[in-house]
């Protein structure tokens, strides 16, 4: 954790009272069959780096952003593969269409507050005019901004993320292990009725399956029946259910080192959901599931300008080997989730509201009695 991280974590600690919890796999709660990377972060994934910039201010604001980059070169001149899936489409995704049409990213991509996604589109097109290499070549450029509401515990009609902290956010970013709960755009989410926020996870395939890993971050806002490993809590917890009406998003960010082409880039976001539905979500009517991924394999790099070649020349995983990488991305996508819940302590935010944070140890007594558990 950076200077500036820690500034922001000693903060929210001031003003919750409360300090994070663990992660889901530090109580003994192992997801799936394949191994993690080295932090079980998006950020095992080679070159991706994560930034966040924490808003807590006074007693109504509780938002931020999450920045993530996929490599740390221009990512204008060298645009990675990349597709986008949505499975309910009440969002305010900036970009999608061009991804969908030309299939690959430009820009770093970028998740924060449902109100505050134009000052960031504004905000990376300053940053990418800003690179010297980039302003006599960019006319037009196609920035990424996801979100999800975070007006239960955040003054979300004040407008308080500026351009200057989405560009903090991507000044920020860096490699290694990635801040989880409360932290970014995650600071003023609520998922299943409980405290939501940032989380991440990822996998990497035996060598006989290409070695390769799948990073997942997430920021979740959503609804629906919550389930950990299988095992359903709404009726063990007896929860009243007065935040969870089942609305609110989930962004859903997949990156790997795979050599994929935006085709497979969509199946394999098509299988993130799969984890999301893990997890007792369900894309409810009022909610957006968007889910972007990206691969970070060099020779797939997308050049702004590749002379006068007429064609281009990939190579990548064959469709019959993309089933060990679809059960990485849904086991890394519910552990993700999972992570947002266990790392997010009690928050008061807007008008006093306090949204609790996830019972994890009456979750974990839960788990135990169904042998969940590993010692």
């Amino acid at each position: 954790m950076n200077y500036f991280s820690r500034i922001i974590f000693l903060s929210f600690v001031l003003i919750t009272g409360l300090t994070a919890q663990k992660r889901i796999r530090e109580y003994g709660i192992i997801l799936g069959n394949y191994e993690t990377g080295k932090n079980n972060a998006i950020t095992d994934v080679n070159g991706v780096t994560v930034g966040n910039v924490t808003l807590l201010k006074d007693k109504n604001i509780r938002t931020g952003v999450t920045a993530i980059l996929p490599h740390q070169k221009n990512i204008f001149m060298k645009k990675v593969p990349a597709a986008i899936y949505v499975a309910n489409g009440f969002g305010k995704l900036t970009g999608i269409s061009q991804v969908n049409e030309l299939g690959d990213i430009e820009t770093p991509i970028i998740l924060t507050n449902t109100l505050s996604v134009p000052t960031a589109a504004d905000a990376l097109i300053d940053y990418t005019l800003s690179v010297e290499y980039n302003k006599e070549k960019v006319f037009s450029v196609n920035p990424i901004v996801g979100e999800t509401n975070d007006g239960t515990l955040n003054d979300i009609q004040g407008r308080h993320v500026k351009k200057d902290d989405v560009l903090k956010a991507i000044a920020n970013a860096h490699s290694g292990k990635v801040e989880e709960g409360s932290v970014g755009a995650g600071t003023g989410t609520i998922c299943f009725g409980y405290k939501g926020g940032i989380g991440t996870a990822s996998r990497v395939l035996p060598k006989e399956n290409g070695g390769y890993t799948i990073g997942v971050l997430v920021q979740t806002n959503f609804g629906g029946d919550l389930t950990v490993a299988g095992i359903p809590m709404k009726s063990e917890l007896k929860k009243m259910e007065e935040h969870n009406s089942g609305d609110g998003s989930c962004m859903i960010i997949v990156a790997t080192d795979a050599p994929l082409t935006a085709r497979n880039l969509q199946r394999l976001a098509k299988r993130a959901t799969f984890g999301l539905a893990r997890t007792g979500g369900n894309c409810s009517n009022g909610s957006g599931e968007y889910v972007i991924a990206f691969s970070t394999a060099e020779e797939l790099r997308v050049p702004y300008d590749d002379g006068n070649n007429l064609f281009v020349s990939t190579k990548e995983i064959r469709n019959d080997q993309m089933t060990p990488l679809f059960e990485a991305v849904i086991e890394a996508t519910e552990e993700a989730i999972l992570n947002s819940m266990f790392a997010s302590p009690s928050m008061t935010g807007m008008n006093g509201r306090t949204i609790k944070g996830l019972p994890v140890e009456k979750v974990i007594t839960i788990l135990k009695n169904h042998n969940i558990v590993k010692n």
